[in-house]
């Protein structure tokens, strides 16, 4: 099968579209032909060898959709033919995949493989972020930072669809502001230009918001502290800015206020089953239109290298999907 190899650490020129063999299955396990795959910041991570990249060579990408061809002689829930999207064992730049069975998950038959490539890492884990890490209860205020990004535009949307009274997102500049309000925010802070502890302060009467969702981590995080509500939880899961930023414990027992970090990779690796009932959950969103997810622009699989410089240039709204078909 043809596959995308990452042969060396560092820029695109170490990606290879190469032929390699074709992966086998255990017991419980399923052979995927994938329609299409999506390019996420984690692939570039990888390539750089700055997260899970692994041995070289490797093949990058963290999820997939497309069709099972053969199922493990275990597998109880999943058949041939089944559309599916998936958390493969090793990458998804490939022709085909191997998933555990419970890291595939059927597809309904209303959504296309376009957005179902381009939802799994910024849905499910928007709707972990939201449901399951923060308890999002209704009317609740919600600040999500980095408002813009796959994660940011979905869990807006998710938020709002769980019940959130009002929605507050952070951008980098105003140029991008138009993008979240898109998505759904009742109210859009540029940190370029304004301080947003004080904005959301000044929106909420000086009350602070219930949910902070925040991927930034360092000086982000420590103002944070300063607009979240008592009883109010901050649910760190990146570090976008690579910088490493301090709570006071201080300034938690008194408020009742929590700070609570989430991982989806953690997660596939270690209680996988519990992405069981997300999938449930989102999944109906996707296929009846309630959640949208926007893809941006399409490449051939032989042309991952240039989807990833793409996504490294910033100039890319919407998800970066890979046709492998």
């Amino acid at each position: 099968m043809k596959a995308v190899l990452v042969t060396a650490f560092g820029g695109t020129e170490g990606m290879v579209y190469t032929e390699v063999e074709m992966p086998s299955i255990h017991p419980k396990q399923v052979l995927i032909r994938v329609e299409k795959t999506s390019v996420n910041f984690a692939d570039i991570k990888s390539r750089y060898g700055k997260k899970g990249g692994g041995n070289l060579p490797f093949i990058p990408g963290l999820d997939a959709a497309g069709v099972i061809e053969r199922v493990g002689s275990e597998v109880q829930s999943l058949h041939v033919g089944q559309r599916v999207i998936a958390f493969p064992h090793n990458g998804s730049y490939a022709e085909y995949i191997v998933a555990d069975e419970n890291l595939a998950f059927a597809i309904p038959d209303q959504l296309d493989f376009d957005t179902a490539a381009a939802c799994p890492i910024v849905s499910f884990t928007s709707f972990k972020l939201l449901a399951d890490v923060a308890r999002l209860e209704k009317g609740e205020t919600v600040l999500i930072h980095a408002a813009t990004g796959g994660i940011g535009t979905t869990a807006i949307q998710l938020a709002k669809l769980l019940g959130a009274g009002k929605v507050i997102g952070t951008v980098g500049s105003e140029s991008k502001a138009a993008i979240a309000l898109e998505a759904g925010a009742d109210h859009v802070i540029c940190t370029d230009r304004e301080d947003f502890a004080e904005k959301v302060n000044e929106w909420t009467d000086g009350e602070g918001v219930n949910v902070i969702l925040d991927s930034i981590a360092g000086r982000v995080t420590e103002k944070s502290m300063e607009c979240l509500a008592p009883y109010g939880r901050l649910v760190h899961f990146g570090n976008a800015s690579g910088e490493v930023g301090q709570i006071r414990t201080i300034d938690l027992h008194a408020s009742c206020r929590s700070v609570l970090g989430f991982s989806l990779g953690t997660t596939r690796s270690k209680r996988p089953q519990l992405l069981r009932e997300t999938a449930e959950r989102v999944l109906p969103y996707l296929a009846d239109g309630r959640l949208k997810i926007k893809v941006g622009r399409r490449f051939a699989l032989a042309e991952a290298a240039k989807a990833h410089e793409w996504v490294e240039s910033r100039q890319s709204t919407g998800k970066v999907l890979l046709d492998v078909r």
